[in-house]
């Protein structure tokens, strides 16, 4: 059935304007003012934005780690996703050494399939390069894989070499592909963590002391350096302090091809938390650490001046009870992560445009549609044009609230912004033209949600038959 956005505040990256929006078969077929109603289901926006369906370019939903698991998979994590705006997630597919490309990505296929309410692609990990992983990676890329992930940190997990990167980056070039780079050093992580444990420090307060802002900046300038030297392309992901913004900055000074994410979580919260009493502190022990509070200024600036481009959650739920209370005397053993998909769109309306930080564009632009653009999913997604899905978010700008795990929809036993008091939430999200949040109320069903092949980095995403139902 047609659908009709009538008497809303439409906002764009670009543009700020009244109109209506009409839908059909999932996309936007009009926009304009006073539209013919006949045989359309009207849906009244008066006194609300309209904004293009939020993307998030970083989760970690149903993924193993530390002999545990997420807590959130991809149907409470899509959920909760939704009733924050956010209708297009990526999701990280981890590899395992020796295994084919194609096995993790099955696997992940496997999670999402059945789940899913709004739609997903996936990124892929890269944790070495041998010949198989070369020969692979060209039908990665035609499935719609087009980022690869590389591990700076995490010794003997995740973490990669620099010849391993760098091999990465010459192949992203080739490819079409753009690299993301956790930037962190590990090998010096590793000796200040040993050193922090046989000193007899073990609470989780000294997972930051032991990662500091220092080792995040080598970490982010060494990764610039080398994909300049690649002549490559590079997302730095959830950048937490001045001095890995800084090295953005001279990267991108310089003319290399390099972008970077922080998430909400270093843009509100510092590592005082890490420090609340009764072992709380490990609710907010992720990867980079929560800093020093003087960092938030230096992210905030960069969001407003472009140093920064782009707003991922880095939802990595694990409940405080049963997960987080594994490191119980070892901070080394709390798993990392956080939960934040939900509340991700709304602590940047509330702590950035309603405080003047950024412009409503800008936080269209951060939320949406620099992402689509950079993770091949623009123009289909990540605006509101004649052709694009209809995602839409109906958002009142208004109404104030108090996060809390007492109303959030993830599976995770606590919420990292508890008693955080902000202003604006999501009413209404559509996905594809269809409802999954109606009045605050999930109105969709798991499955609907669509795996997207995406295009190489910097190419468009137009057609509808892109859309894979698997």
């Amino acid at each position: 059935m047609k659908k009709l956005i009538i008497n809303g505040t439409v906002v764009t990256a670009s543009d700020t304007y009244q109109g209506d929006i009409c839908i059909e078969n999932g996309v936007i077929t009009a926009i304009g003012k006073r539209l013919p109603q006949e045989g359309a289901e009207v849906v009244d926006a008066s006194g609300r934005y309209v904004f293009p369906g939020a993307i998030d370019p970083h989760t970690h939903l149903d993924m193993p780690f530390g002999g545990t698991v997420t807590k959130d998979d991809f149907e409470t994590g899509t959920i909760a996703a939704a009733f924050g705006g956010t209708t297009t997630i990526i999701d990280f597919c981890l590899t395992n050494k020796g295994e084919p490309l194609q096995t993790a990505i099955n696997t992940w296929h496997a999670k999402a399939k059945e789940k899913a309410v709004i739609d997903y692609g996936f990124h892929l990990m890269i944790g070495e390069i041998t010949d198989e992983v070369l020969q692979e990676l060209p039908k990665v890329i035609q499935e719609g894989i087009t980022s690869f992930k590389v591990f700076m940190a995490y010794k003997n997990v995740f973490q990669v070499d620099d010849g391993t990167l760098y091999r990465t980056l010459l192949e992203a070039k080739k490819l079409g592909a753009l690299v993301m780079v956790h930037a962190e050093n590990g090998d010096v992580i590793e000796y200040l963590t040993k050193q922090a444990l046989v000193e007899g420090h073990t609470a989780p307060i000294y997972h930051a002391l032991t990662r500091p802002p220092e080792i995040e900046g080598e970490a982010t300038g060494r990764a610039c350096q080398l994909t300049g030297l690649a002549d490559s392309q590079l997302y730095v992901v959830h950048v937490s302090c001045r001095e890995a913004v800084q090295k953005i900055a001279e990267a991108r000074n310089a003319g290399f091809d390099v972008w970077g994410e922080t998430c909400p979580q270093y843009l509100v919260l510092d590592q005082s938390y890490l420090e609340k009493p009764n072992f709380e502190g490990a609710k907010y022990v992720w990867s980079p650490p929560l800093r020093e509070k003087h960092h938030q200024e230096a992210l905030w600036t960069a969001l407003k001046n472009g140093q920064l481009q782009t707003l991922g959650s880095d939802q990595c739920s694990f409940d405080f009870h049963g997960q987080k209370d594994l490191g119980k005397g070892d901070f080394t053993k709390i798993p990392n992560g956080g939960p934040t998909i939900e509340d991700r769109v709304s602590i940047l309306f509330s702590e950035g445009v309603k405080k003047g930080r950024i412009s409503l564009n800008q936080f269209v632009d951060i939320t949406s549609t620099k992402i689509a653009k950079l993770f091949g999913l623009f123009p289909r997604k990540g605006t509101i044009a004649v052709g694009s899905d209809a995602d839409l978010v109906i958002f009142d700008p208004h109404v104030e609230r108090v996060i809390s795990a007492s109303t959030h929809h993830m599976a995770v036993d606590y919420s990292a912004f508890e008693g955080m008091r902000i202003t604006g939430e999501p009413v209404s999200v559509l996905s594809r033209g269809k409802f999954i949040v109606r009045d605050k109320q999930f109105v969709g069903k798991p499955g609907q949600g669509q795996y997207i092949k995406r295009a190489q980095y910097g190419g468009a995403l137009a057609s509808k038959e892109n859309a894979t139902v698997l």
